[in-house]
């Protein structure tokens, strides 16, 4: 159920962002694309009942279990060392 719902999330938002509310990088991630003024969605997988699972569909999605996971116009930019082409 969690990759139906991951793919839903990154088709249906202009840029995605899953997530830690804790992880340093990805508040930095955050905040860039706040401060490019980028339409997205933030997923906190620590605060959502089935995070796990979504990181878990994630890491079978792109091959990459980390986070921040980052996806702009429903393709997979990776991490915070992809957001770095961006900023």
């Amino acid at each position: 159920m969690a990759l139906p719902k991951a793919k839903e999330v990154v088709s249906s938002n202009p840029g995605v962002v899953f997530s830690k509310s804790y992880c340093s990088y990805c508040v930095s991630v955050k905040k860039l694309l706040t401060e490019l003024g980028a339409s997205f969605k933030a997923i906190e997988l620590d605060t959502e009942s089935d995070g796990s699972e979504i990181q878990s569909a994630l890491a079978q999605l792109t091959g990459q279990r980390t986070v921040p996971n980052v996806f702009i116009g429903g393709k997979h930019i990776g991490g915070c060392d992809g957001m770095a082409l961006i900023g």
